[in-house]
C-alpha cells in the first residue's frame, strides 16, 4: 500500500489529480490547508508521498515541507512565474517539481518514478556491513560512529545503496541525484561526490570495499554483509 498526501487548495484540481493518481493499491487522500495536511500525517501517517501546492490558504506550503523534511518525500506544485518557490523548495529538500498548469499524465509519472526512487520506504533504515543508514533521520553511523553526509552525498548514498548490487550508470546518478532542473551539470561533480563519499565511508578510500567504479559504465555499491 502506497499511501500519497495531496494538499491542493483548488477542489476541481485536486479531485482531477486525486482521481487520476488513485488505485486500489494507492489511495490518495486531498487536504486543502496546511492545518488538514499536518492533522492527517499525524492520524495517518506514514505517507509514500506528498504532493504540495505552494500557496495555501493558511501559509506557505515550504513551511509544511521544512516541517516533514527528512520523514516525507515532497513533490511541488507551483506557479510558472514563481522559480523562487521552485529553488526554495529543492534547497529545503523537495525531491521534485512540477508547474502550473500542467498534464496529468505527465504528474503521474513524475510521481511514478518518485515512488520507483524511494523504493516505496522512504523511512527505512539499512544496514550494511558495519554501516546504518537510516535516511528518514538522515542519521548515517559506521561502527556505530556518526558520518556527516552534505545532501547531495546523501542523494548518492541513497541511490547506490538502495540498489546494491547493481550498476548505476554516471549519467543516471547525474540525472537522479542533480534534480535542480539546470540545462547542465558537469559531470565532474559527481565524480568529486563519490570521492568524498569513500574518504567519508571507506577504510582505505583509494581500494575501495563499497563503494566501486565499474570502469566505462558507473558506480555500484558492492554488497556487503
Amino acid at each position: 500500500m502506497e499511501k500519497l498526501l495531496l494538499v491542493e487548495d483548488d477542489l476541481a484540481l485536486g479531485e482531477g489529480v486525486r482521481l487520476a493518481l488513485q488505485t486500489e493499491a494507492r489511495p490518495v487522500t486531498l487536504c486543502r490547508t496546511l492545518a488538514q495536511a499536518r492533522q492527517t500525517l499525524a492520524a495517518e501517517g506514514p505517507f509514500a508521498l506528498a504532493i504540495l501546492d505552494v500557496n495555501l490558504p493558511d501559509g506557505s506550503g515550504l513551511t509544511f515541507l521544512e516541517e516533514v523534511r527528512g520523514r516525507l518525500p515532497v513533490l511541488l506544485l507551483t506557479a510558472n512565474d514563481l522559480e523562487t518557490d521552485i529553488v526554495a523548495g529543492l534547497e529545503l529538500g523537495a525531491e521534485d517539481y512540477i508547474t502550473k498548469p500542467f498534464s496529468l499524465a505527465v504528474l503521474r509519472a513524475r510521481v511514478n518514478a518518485q515512488l520507483r526512487r524511494s523504493g516505496g520506504g522512504a523511512g527505512q533504515v539499512v544496514e550494511v556491513g558495519d554501516f546504518t543508514f537510516d535516511f528518514a533521520r538522515m542519521e548515517y553511523r559506521k561502527a556505530g560512529r556518526p558520518i556527516a553526509l552534505s545532501k547531495t552525498e546523501q542523494k548518492l548514498l541513497k541511490l547506490l545503496v538502495q540498489n546494491r548490487g547493481t550498476t548505476l550508470t554516471r549519467a543516471d546518478l547525474v540525472d537522479r541525484v542533480w534534480t535542480d532542473g539546470a540545462a547542465y551539470v558537469d559531470e565532474n561533480a559527481l565524480s568529486v561526490t563519490v570521492k568524498r563519499l569513500r574518504d567519508k565511508l571507506e577504510d582505505t578510500p583509494s581500494k575501495p570495499k563499497y563503494l566501486k567504479t565499474v570502469y566505462g559504465v558507473g558506480y555500484t555499491w558492492a554488497v556487503k554483509g
